[in-house]
């Protein structure tokens, strides 16, 4: 095994207890992902599910999910909320450049993913009564449209019916839009 030494935990002579670390050595050629994600979160995720990581400004590198920790642990977030999270494990796949140990990372998991699909920007969605609805512009005015919908993330929501590619639809649709009232066209798709 080739090893390099991490850290040094004692600096000065002393004598030392049974089991105490002396230092850490690590292969970093083997070096394996450890990504803390909210319990919510990791229900989502899968072994074998692609990872993109992110460390400053390099080019994002290519990961898979190993595993998912069956048990998850308490952490008050920066803004001092008590959080359940739990540790998603995974291995690189591209060469980790300049990646180290306990170095931070960006992670972006994959949970679902499809080849062709309808999808509305989640800022124009909202609830009507018991189903998810947007406003369509047809000639001009807002129409009421019912969704089904399928997968969502926190940009966009999978259309499964009740839109078809093409339709305009009104983005933060405020109090003042109603069903027929007249709407104006930005001319942005």
């Amino acid at each position: 095994m080739h090893g390099r030494v991490l850290r040094v935990y004692l600096q000065n002579e002393r004598t030392v207890a049974a089991g105490e670390p002396l230092v850490e050595l690590a292969d970093l050629a083997d070096l394996e992902i450890v990504i803390e994600v909210l319990s919510a979160d990791a229900v989502r995720i899968r072994p074998g599910a692609a990872m993109k990581l992110s460390v400053g400004d390099t080019a994002w590198l290519d990961a898979r999910v190993r595993l998912v920790e069956p048990s998850g642990f308490r952490k008050v977030s920066p803004l001092g909320v008590e959080e359940q999270r739990v540790n998603v494990l995974g291995d690189f796949i591209s060469p980790r450049g300049s990646v180290g140990d306990h170095y931070r990372v960006d992670a972006r998991i994959v949970v679902w993913e499809a080849a062709e699909v309808l999808r509305v920007p989640s800022r124009a969605l909202f609830r009507d009564v018991t189903s998810w609805a947007v406003f369509t512009v047809v000639d001009g005015r807002a129409r009421l449209t019912r969704l089904q919908l399928g997968h969502r993330s926190a940009d966009a929501a999978e259309v499964v019916s009740g839109l078809e590619a093409g339709d305009m639809v009104v983005l933060q649709p405020g109090d003042l839009v109603k069903e027929g009232r007249r709407v104006q066209t930005s001319g942005h798709n």
